[in-house]
């Protein structure tokens, strides 16, 4: 599967929000396209998901019957996704798995939360989340929704300078499949980990792909056959 952007722009009412870019991402590719901060950074994420229409250039996905809609998750998006900071976590968690079509009551989200290593964070306001805490439970939780295979993390570089924290998150996503592409708009260029894609760009870098990593595996005993006692 491979999702293709192709010199896709956004015009708004007072200007252009997303000159032309292009991007090309499939399955355990990891891709970063960093922009300058504002609203053309999600408008490029949300044309990836197919939830907003682009004025000129096309969105399409390849080798799948499955729309856009369904097979992207956009994470933590600015005034779009991005989950109501007053609210407890255990709150977040319990509408991100509804809006997931998956059980949702105090026991599900109980578990969830366990099973993720964040219960002790369920009675914790939102916004008072360590920011790795926060990217990688929301990201884990768009993950696990039914029939996604591409990420697009939405400028998790606006809540800390920590490019570590985020980056080793979106590269462990790859590495299990999914395809991921992190927009960044705060970081120095100079301190993304790989040459990222721009924003107004047609012609970008090769996102990095990364092999699922192999399951672990039983060393067999060594053979005895022929050894005289």
């Amino acid at each position: 599967m491979q999702v293709r952007a192709d010199r896709v722009s956004l015009e708004g009412h007072h200007g252009t929000l997303l000159p032309p870019t292009s991007l090309t991402v499939g399955e355990g590719d990891l891709a970063i396209v960093h922009g300058e901060p504002g609203v053309g950074v999600t408008a490029f994420g949300l044309a990836l998901a197919g939830r907003l229409k682009p004025t000129t250039g096309t969105v399409h996905a390849e080798g799948t019957d499955a729309g856009l809609p369904e097979l992207v998750a956009i994470v933590d998006a600015p005034g779009v996704s991005e989950p109501d900071e007053a609210l407890p976590l255990r709150v977040v968690v319990g509408e991100e798995l509804a809006l997931a079509h998956r059980p949702a009551g105090k026991e599900d989200v109980a578990r969830w939360l366990a099973g993720h290593d964040a219960a002790p964070f369920a009675g914790t306001r939102f916004e008072n989340l360590a920011p790795a805490l926060r990217t990688r439970l929301l990201t884990e939780l768009a993950a696990e929704r039914e029939g996604v295979r591409l990420l697009v993390l939405d400028t998790p570089d606006r809540h800390t300078s920590d490019v570590g924290s985020w980056a080793g998150l979106a590269r462990e996503q790859a590495e299990r499949g999914l395809a991921v592409v992190v927009l960044a708009a705060t970081t120095p260029l100079s301190a993304l980990p790989f040459t990222p894609a721009l924003l107004g760009a047609a012609e970008q870098p090769e996102p990095q792909h990364h092999s699922p990593e192999p399951a672990p595996t039983e060393e067999l005993p060594e053979s005895t056959d022929g050894v005289s006692e």
